[in-house]
């Protein structure tokens, strides 16, 4: 965080990381496909996008678009989608956009502390 309470410095480290294994992913991969694309994001370059995202979660749009921008070059390396639209992309591969996934983990993070807040009411 710096010193005017803003996260964009985390998001561009966590953006510069998902793209070094990004990179790593497409000079070391023939295979194009997404059997092969989609299991390397979800474990390699994704887990750097969403590493405590519902403390630094993007709010400045700038932001939104640095990391969205991760997910449309992984989407583009998968040969049988590459030239479709992003939005298409993310159908065809059956994912969940990251906005809606960060969406999704505030709401389990949310559900999380009014379910303890119960615990210590009762």
């Amino acid at each position: 965080m710096s010193e005017d309470l803003k996260w964009d410095k985390q998001c561009r480290q966590a953006v510069k990381k998902a793209n070094r294994m990004l990179g790593v992913i497409k000079r070391n991969f023939i295979d194009r496909s997404k059997e092969t694309i989609m299991p390397l994001y979800k474990s390699l370059v994704r887990p750097h996008l969403e590493y405590c995202v519902p403390i630094w979660s993007p709010h400045y749009q700038k932001d939104i678009e640095l990391v969205k921008e991760v997910q449309r070059r992984t989407t583009k390396l998968i040969d049988d989608v590459r030239n479709l639209h992003h939005e298409e992309r993310i159908k065809r591969l059956n994912l969940m956009t990251l906005e809606k996934r960060r969406l999704r983990s505030d709401l389990i993070e949310t559900f999380k502390h009014l379910k303890l807040l119960m615990i210590v009411i009762i």
